[in-house]
């Protein structure tokens, strides 16, 4: 029976965190307190804490989770760029990383040098690194550049070059954190489709997304981490929608900080149509927004806006009450209102979301992307690409042939 290519084994990574105890101080002990010794405080913070799963030779595996919850620590540890606190490591291949933008390059060297470089990091030889150099090149797209040095590369042009030596190297395992967002839409493409090339050739991968679509595609199945440790190992559909039912205040807002206002969003809320299942938003399916605004007085011709922006910051849809002339006249005190969509016309992603509420002429209250709206995947809308370069609306329609 084949031994699994990577055991991970009750992991665990420690920081300690400082606080320097800042009293208020006059002049005087403001200039004599630098020649004493601050006062400090610490405490312990695990950002992994025993986690512990194997993976198979050629399993593509997702790790979802919200930030801070362990993600890029874990996937650090793996690839062998900071120690754990305890547990161990066996791993039975070759390891590439693409982490972060730069990571194993030299910005002094020039990108044909810094090809050498990381593939030699990677533990490749120079004659495997030769066979492969041209295809690298190729796809990065950086001939022009390629005896530039690394430092006059913009951020996008680094992403091509490292992913390009991680992915052409043929690494037995391939790990790769949500650096991917970082690329032009083309490069998205063609990196989503080396991946999935990866996986067919039984390579194996793991993926570290926010992009669930993505995860969905190239993941048969995936791990949720919950505050550093593992919630979930299960096929990629029950795990996603594990993370979106137990993450329910991903579209819940905390506005309690404007509570100085005459008039301040008090609650806003999204759920799906499905009232047995209202905490899962799907593409072409009905969903409702529900906004709780606190007035201090008795408020007419009132404007309410939502904007749905996607990763890139870029407005996809407004929903607006003076596109149809509608004006809410709000009592003191809570005022519900609920803002319903038949069909969600936005592609499986994560889209950030915006709410105005104010007159035609004055702003009582914004947010400025707060809430995160997760839609999940669907089956209908399986063969949809992760990946932005088809747009982010979609519409319900069919084919014929005459």
């Amino acid at each position: 029976m084949m031994k699994p290519i990577l055991e991970i084994k009750n992991i665990s990574k420690k920081f300690r965190i400082r606080h320097n105890v800042q009293p208020y101080l006059s002049l005087r002990d403001s200039v004599t307190s630098f020649f004493r010794r601050e006062r400090s405080t610490s405490e312990e913070f695990y950002a992994l804490n025993g986690v512990s799963f194997n993976v198979e030779a050629g399993q593509s595996i997702g790790i979802i989770g919200k930030n801070g919850a362990g993600k890029s620590t874990l996937l650090k540890i793996l690839s062998k760029i900071t120690p754990p606190s305890s547990g161990r490591i066996i791993s039975r291949g070759r390891i590439a990383s693409l982490l972060e933008v730069g990571t194993g390059f030299h910005p002094e060297l020039s990108g044909r040098e810094n090809i050498y470089l990381n593939g030699s990091i990677l533990g490749m030889k120079r004659k495997e690194i030769q066979a492969k150099f041209d295809e690298i090149v190729d796809f990065s797209g950086t001939e022009k550049f390629l005896d530039t040095p690394l430092k006059h590369y913009s951020s996008g042009m680094q992403l091509r070059l490292a992913f390009s030596v991680a992915a052409f190297l043929e690494p037995e395992i391939l790990i790769i954190d949500e650096v991917l967002a970082v690329g032009d839409m083309d490069f998205q493409q063609k990196c989503i489709g080396k991946m999935e090339d990866a996986a067919e050739s039984g390579k194996t991968i793991l993926f570290v997304s926010h992009n669930l679509a993505a995860v969905q595609s190239l993941c048969a199945k995936a791990i949720l981490i919950h505050e550093g440790t593992v919630k979930q190992f299960d096929e990629t559909s029950k795990v996603i929608s594990t993370y979106v039912t137990h993450n329910k205040t991903i579209n819940k807002i905390d506005l309690s900080r404007r509570k100085n206002k005459r008039m301040y969003i008090e609650d806003f809320k999204i759920q799906g149509g499905n009232s047995n299942d209202p905490t899962h938003i799907y593409p072409g399916r009905e969903c409702s927004f529900l906004i709780d605004i606190h007035s201090e007085t008795e408020t007419a011709n009132v404007h309410v806006g939502i904007g749905i922006n996607d990763r890139n910051n870029v407005r996809l849809i407004t929903l607006y009450t003076g596109f149809f002339s509608t004006k809410f006249k709000l009592k003191k005190g809570l005022n519900k209102l609920i803002c319903r969509v038949d069909s969600l016309s936005l592609k499986p992603d994560t889209y950030s979301v915006q709410i105005y509420v104010g007159s035609e002429f004055e702003s009582y209250d914004t947010s400025h992307d707060e809430v995160s709206m997760v839609v999940t995947p669907i089956d209908f809308y399986y063969k949809i690409l992760p990946d932005s370069s088809q747009g982010s609306i979609i519409t319900k329609h069919s084919w014929e042939q005459n």
